[in-house]
C-alpha cells in the first residue's frame, strides 16, 4: 500500500531517504527550519548544500511548517541531528493529530542523559500519538543511496510487524532492508562506530597504513560490543549490518564526516578548525563524550574511546595518544568466549 510519509530533517540523509520513498511510490513531505532550503526543494527540486548533484523527484513537497508535513501521515521519519531530537519530538507531539508510525534514522547518544534516540522519542511522544518506534540504521552514505548504489541496512523494533512495515516502505532493487529485534544493539552500533571512524581517520592522517586501520576497526568493534552488551544488547548484533557493516563503511569512506574529521586531526588541525571546515555536524565528537561517560558509569573498558576523548576534549597530542594506546598492558582478545 502506498503511504504518506513525512521526513523531518532535509539534510543529506533525510533527502536521500525521501528520494527512496518517493521512488517507491509513496507521498512524501519533507520539513526543515530553513525557509530558503524548503523553497529550493519546491522550486528547483534540488538540495545543493547537502547533495549538490542530485535532482529530486518533483512530487517531494517541502514544508516550512511541521503541521503541514505531518498532517495525515502514516509514518514520520526523524532524520535530524541527535542534539535536536528531543526538541523536534516535542514540537511533533504538540502538533500531531493522529497516530503515525515513528521511524528514526539518526545516529548518536543524547548528551547528559546518554540515552539512545529511541528512548528520547519514547519519552517525548506518548503512546496515544504514535503506533511504534522503529530504528533504521546500517552501512549507508547519502551520496551513494541518492544515486541508487546498492545498499543494505536494518529496520529494528521489538515488534516484528512494525519492523516489517518499515522494511516494506523502503525496500526496492537498490535499497534492501533486513529486520532485527535488538533495538539496543542496532542503536549502540550506529552511535559508537562514529567514534571509531574519527580514530580511523586520525590513523590515516598520521600516515599509518592498512595494518593500523585493521587494528583500530577490529579493536573498536570489540569495545563497541563490550559497551553494547553491558547495556543489554545481543553481542551477535555487532557482527551484522549495524555493527561491523556500519563500522567498515564509516571507517573507510571519504564520504564519512567522522573519518574526514579524524583525518584532519591527524594532520595537525585543531578541533575548532576541523569543525569549521566540515560545515556539517560531526556526530562522533559529541558521541565520544557521551560514550566515555556511559562507559565510566557502567565500568566498561573502552581504551580507544578514552584516547579519542583525550585528544578531542583534553588537548592531548595526537602522536602521543597513538603511542600510548599501543603500550597498554597485553589483553585477552576473545573476551565473550573465554
Amino acid at each position: 500500500m502506498k503511504q504518506k510519509i513525512a521526513v523531518l530533517g532535509p539534510g543529506s540523509w533525510g533527502t536521500a531517504l525521501a528520494k527512496v520513498l518517493s521512488e517507491n511510490g509513496h507521498q512524501v513531505t519533507i520539513w526543515g527550519n530553513n525557509p530558503a532550503q524548503i523553497d529550493e526543494i519546491n522550486n528547483y527540486h534540488t538540495n545543493r548544500h547537502y547533495l549538490p548533484d542530485l535532482k529530486l523527484p518533483q512530487n517531494i513537497v517541502g514544508c516550512k511548517e511541521m503541521s503541514e508535513a505531518i498532517t495525515d501521515a502514516d509514518a514520520v521519519l526523524f532524520v535530524v541531528p541527535t542534539k535536536a531530537i528531543r526538541a523536534v519530538a516535542h514540537e511533533f507531539t504538540a502538533t500531531v493529530k493522529n497516530q503515525p508510525m515513528i521511524i528514526h534514522a539518526s545516529k548518536g547518544l543524547e548528551q547528559g542523559s546518554h540515552k539512545r534516540i529511541s528512548e528520547v522519542l519514547a519519552e517525548e511522544i506518548s503512546t496515544d500519538k504514535r503506533k511504534d518506534i522503529v530504528v533504521l540504521s546500517g552501512p549507508s552514505h547519502a551520496e551513494e543511496v541518492a544515486v541508487r548504489d546498492i545498499t543494505t541496512i536494518t529496520a529494528a523494533c521489538e515488534v516484528a510487524a512494525s519492523a516489517k512495515y518499515v522494511q516494506d516502505l523502503f525496500m526496492n532493487d537498490y535499497f534492501r532492508i533486513y529486520t532485527n529485534n535488538d533495538v539496543i544493539g542496532v542503536e549502540t552500533g550506529a552511535a559508537l562506530k562514529n567514534i571509531i571512524a574519527i580514530g580511523a581517520g586520525a590513523i590515516a592522517g598520521l600516515g599509518f597504513g592498512d595494518d593500523a586501520k585493521a587494528a583500530i576497526m577490529t579493536r573498536g568493534l570489540a569495545e563497541i560490543s563490550r559497551l553494547g552488551v553491558a547495556m543489554g544488547a545481543n553481542p551477535l548484533t555487532f557482527i551484522g549490518l549495524s555493527g561491523v557493516g556500519d563500522l567498515i563503511v564509516t571507517c573507510t569512506s571519504v564520504h564519512s564526516r567522522n573519518w574526514r574529521a579524524g583525518n584532519l586531526l591527524g594532520k595537525g588541525h585543531s578541533l575548532d578548525e576541523v569543525l569549521d571546515n566540515m560545515g556539517m555536524i560531526v556526530e562522533g565528537v559529541s558521541t565520544t563524550k557521551a560514550a566515555r561517560e556511559l562507559a565510566e558509569a557502567l565500568s566498561v573498558d573502552m581504551p580507544i574511546t578514552e584516547t579519542i576523548y583525550s585528544v578531542l576534549y583534553e588537548g592531548k597530542d595526537i602522536h602521543q595518544a597513538a603511542k600510548d594506546i599501543m603500550l597498554r598492558d597485553g589483553k585477552v582478545e576473545n573476551e565473550f568466549t573465554m
